[in-house]
């Protein structure tokens, strides 16, 4: 599994800047503060997105992607369990899988993987089977939501 000490601080940093989200890098071995799942998972709290070097990076992927899906309410009062629905949660695994592409040398393919080894279940079985077979529904609420173009592009938008 990826993790973020696969890419220098300031691409994921820059990545994550362009949503006004800003990583907080968290000493080896030291508790990650607002990680829902516990360390080594990505943490989140308010415009914060929590790493350490082990951290998994498809968690820091979903867990900025639960920031930049969900309304500014829900923002101004983030402290690790980002919430969200159903349609919420498969609008932040889709994006997730498109924002891979944006990192060099990981990719759509290597984030499915990654996201099949941690154990994401979908209704078609894999994450795979899930984007290219299933995900019309994610892609409806982020196109609705402006954070993602027709070509499957993202906006740079929060919502």
């Amino acid at each position: 599994m990826q993790t973020c000490s696969a890419y220098p601080r300031s691409t994921l940093s820059g990545l994550f800047d362009l949503y006004a989200l800003q990583c907080v890098w968290v000493p080896d071995r030291q508790p990650i503060p607002g990680s829902f799942w516990g360390d080594p998972e990505a943490g989140l709290i308010a415009d914060r997105l929590y790493l350490r070097s082990d951290t998994p990076l498809h968690s820091a992927m979903h867990e900025a992607c639960h920031f930049v899906c969900m309304d500014e309410g829900r923002r101004a009062r983030l402290h690790t369990d980002a919430g969200g629905d159903c349609a919420e949660e498969n609008g932040v695994c889709y994006l997730q899988v498109l924002l891979a592409d944006k990192l060099p040398g990981f990719g759509r393919r290597r984030m499915l993987r990654d996201m099949d080894a941690w154990g994401y279940s979908f209704r078609l079985g894999s994450p795979r089977a899930w984007f290219e077979g299933d995900a019309d529904d994610a892609r409806t609420w982020l196109l609705h939501r402006r954070l993602i173009t027709t070509n499957m592009e993202p906006t740079w938008r929060h919502h």
